[in-house]
């Protein structure tokens, strides 16, 4: 039966891998045997990650690049030269909270960058020697936010939605090729997003940074393991499967008031 001790051996490369959720998930796949290509925009913490994980006896290659450029995915390919990865961990995100017609214009623009092309791009990069051995893996972190319009969370959400349905539109072509997909979408996580975000004056937002949330390192575990079995789709706690099922039976004009009201902007 498929499961993670099959990524034992393999390259796998992970994105945004310098913090959150891409820092548990380049430590869960160390541990499970993969050999390992970390690639984010800050050096001194993916080498910091890199040391840690060479000296448990993990393989690690360091590719510095930004996937708000458009042509990073194709420099990080490059780079990957004469390496089968076999694993492609598109972790990497940006969100921003705000009205989006007075949002930072180059963040709002940067999520679709990061998000959506970036994940295309790689994918499309990565999948065909996948395809041609027969074997491979590839994760997509979406987000319960891909579920339901989320204000004041527009182009984030948009984004993810985007996410978690290329890759189930990716999981249904590649499956005859022994090629698996999945969509992680997990929901608040310990990790930098709120702060980078810029939840700090959006009081429904402050509230799930206050609440217990759930670790950086449960949601990656989950998230390789469903990787590993081949399902497409992963919401990695209760509260959000019920949401996730909730939505399809409710008025998508009702779900979007009321997340707006709960996330509004204090003035």
């Amino acid at each position: 039966m498929a499961n993670v001790q099959d990524f034992n051996g393999k390259w796998a490369l992970v994105t945004g891998a310098s913090a959150g959720i891409g820092v548990a998930l380049a430590r869960e796949l160390a541990r499970n045997g993969a050999k390992l290509i970390l690639t984010a925009r800050r050096q001194e913490r993916l080498e910091a990650l890199g040391a840690e994980l060479r000296a448990q006896g993990t393989e690690v290659r360091i590719v510095l690049a930004d996937l708000t450029q458009p042509d990073a995915p194709q420099a990080i390919f490059d780079a990957t030269a004469g390496l089968d990865v076999e694993i492609l961990v598109n972790n990497a995100g940006l969100g921003q909270y705000g009205y989006v017609h007075s949002a930072d214009v180059g963040q709002e623009m940067g999520q679709i960058r990061v998000n959506c092309d970036a994940v295309v791009h790689l994918s499309r990069l990565f999948v065909p020697a996948m395809v041609e051995r027969r074997r491979g893996w590839v994760l997509v972190l979406a987000s319960t936010a891909s579920f339901q319009p989320v204000p004041f969370l527009s182009t984030y959400a948009a984004t993810k939605a985007f996410d978690r349905f290329f890759a189930l539109g990716l999981a249904e072509e590649v499956a005859p090729f022994g090629v698996k997909v999945t969509a992680l979408c997990p929901g608040p996580t310990e990790s930098e997003f709120f702060d980078v975000a810029g939840a700090a004056k959006f009081p429904g937002a402050k509230k799930m940074t206050n609440r217990k949330i759930q670790s950086a390192e449960e949601v990656a575990r989950l998230g390789l393991e469903a990787l590993a079995r081949g399902k497409r789709t992963l919401v990695p706690y209760f509260a959000g499967r019920f949401t996730a099922v909730l939505v399809r039976f409710l008025p998508v004009g009702l779900i979007t008031y009321f997340v707006a009201k709960s996330v509004r902007p204090a003035r």
